[in-house]
């Protein structure tokens, strides 16, 4: 078992906890990183992308000219693929772009990131985080105590931590069931509460 401190929102050390191995002290997977964030940026896609068919252009009811004695090739309608202002052939169409990857994979991807972050002295853990009222400045000059300027922050349910953090450039909120290696990667600091660990482990146990 690791040992970890736990700081107060003034950054000075209020205790030690005891964090698993298995979690924070993981080899790092490169391959299962790279795997499970190409399936999450994959999800991401819109998938909206269409191009119009010859069922989906308006017009070429008719047929342009009769079938023999023109001398010229047979058409059908004004609106096929080979005539300007026709519909395309084998263009993109509607989709999604979602797959999925091991759930076990998911989850060593995932401690392979949260390993790297303790190895690198870049995992906070916090004994609690909690403010009186809405408030971004009073945040804001919180992070600057700690020394933050880039960090992901992961605690329970809190709507007036969430609100007060959501116009920091450069930080976001997560609870711990919504912590993905994507974030991880994306902020430099990861910064976590005391009563989020345990849950994190638990779910986290292969």
């Amino acid at each position: 078992m690791a040992v970890v401190n736990v700081v107060d929102t003034s950054r000075n050390k209020v205790a030690e906890i005891d964090v698993s191995d298995t979690i924070f002290n993981a080899p790092m997977r490169e391959h299962l990183i790279y795997d499970v964030v190409h399936m999450q940026l994959a999800k991401r896609r819109s998938g909206t992308a269409a191009t119009k068919t010859r069922a989906a252009v308006s017009g070429g009811g008719k047929k342009p000219w009769k079938q023999k004695g023109t001398g010229r090739a047979r058409a059908g309608s004004s609106r096929s693929p080979l005539w300007r202002g026709g519909g395309t052939i084998f263009g993109p169409q509607p989709r999604s772009y979602e797959y999925s990857i091991p759930k076990k994979a998911r989850k060593l991807a995932l401690c392979s990131v949260l390993s790297q972050k303790h190895r690198e002295h870049k995992l906070l853990i916090l004994d609690k985080l909690e403010l009186p009222e809405i408030k971004t400045a009073f945040m804001a000059n919180m992070l600057k105590t700690l020394g933050l300027s880039n960090a992901l922050i992961v605690t329970h349910k809190d709507s007036v931590l969430e609100k007060s953090v959501r116009n920091i450039p450069g930080v976001k909120v997560l609870r711990p069931e919504g912590l993905n290696v994507y974030d991880l990667l994306r902020y430099e600091y990861l910064v976590i509460t005391q009563a989020c660990i345990e849950k994190i482990q638990g779910s986290l146990a292969v």
